[in-house]
């Protein structure tokens, strides 16, 4: 399975981006998927995670009410809405999926394919 994130981009403080995550080769409608995100020199750190069925979501506590992930399995896509984005939420972004799980993880060990990462800029 191939993934391919798109959406990031350069948007003041308090503006909002959508990110996709494409999936080709493969539908991922049965399994999880989860956004990550990571600083040059810093761990990849978890972001959002939404279960196989999209019915079940987890955030990371510093984007809960900011950030909304869901999935449009039609179209193999993944999304993460972002809102009020702030200085602090300035990354790449990587989307991934499970290939052998529907349940969200927190982990990324839990995650065995990734897309290639977009940029988000977030200025002051």
């Amino acid at each position: 399975v191939q993934l391919q994130a798109s959406g990031g981009g350069l948007v003041q403080t308090g503006g909002s981006l959508r990110l996709s995550c494409a999936a080709s080769g493969r539908t991922f409608s049965s399994y999880a998927v989860g956004w990550f995100r990571q600083i040059p020199g810093k761990d990849r750190d978890f972001v959002a995670s939404i279960d196989w069925s999209g019915g079940t979501a987890a955030y990371a506590d510093s984007v809960k009410g900011r950030f909304t992930i869901s999935r449009d399995d039609a179209k193999n896509t993944v999304y993460l809405q972002m809102n009020s984005l702030k200085p602090e939420d300035t990354a790449v972004y990587y989307c991934a999926v499970r290939l052998y799980s529907g349940s969200y993880s927190y982990t990324r060990y839990a995650y065995g394919y990734w897309g290639q990462g977009t940029l988000v800029t977030v200025s002051s």
